[in-house]
């Protein structure tokens, strides 16, 4: 679009339907690049990408002609059939729903970080706390029941 600047930065948060732990850290290389590959295919610029067993954390430099909801709607549509078809036998699905937090350009090193070390960050934090913590901590409203399944540890 001619005369339209923009500098969209998202980071796009989706969990494993129930919260299981399905992503095996012997793929999920290549679930990254595959998914990386849909982020470039429709025209987005994929900044980091990394998780855990049970979710996934995306950041995205995102054009102002993309429809964000499409977009998460096409990674997961197309993720399901592709796990299922190489690695899974039809047992996967992502969790309805996602989380989309906006930053400006001055906090990507930080967030790039901060993906890019979720295994580390996770050996003291859980999915939930971590999840709730940006919620608040942007200013996020929401209501509990409508949040993803959280696993019960005991």
């Amino acid at each position: 679009m001619a005369g339209t600047f923009s500098q969209i930065y998202i980071q796009i948060v989706f969990a494993v339907n129930g919260r299981s732990s399905l992503i095996d850290i012997k793929w999920e290389n290549e679930l990254y690049k595959y998914i990386s590959g849909i982020i470039k295919e429709k025209g987005q610029k994929i900044l980091a990408i990394n998780g855990m067993p049970d979710h996934i954390h995306i950041l995205i430099g995102m054009k102002p002609t993309c429809c964000l909801s499409d977009l998460v709607r096409e990674i997961k549509k197309s993720t399901n059939e592709f796990i299922n078809r190489k690695f899974m036998k039809s047992m996967f699905r992502w969790q309805e729903g996602y989380g989309a937090f906006s930053y400006s350009h001055s906090a990507l090193d930080s967030i790039i970080k901060y993906i890019n070390n979720q295994k580390e960050h996770h050996k003291v934090k859980t999915f939930k706390d971590e999840y709730l913590h940006l919620l608040n901590l942007l200013n996020v409203e929401f209501k509990m029941e409508y949040l993803f399944e959280w696993v019960k540890l005991e």
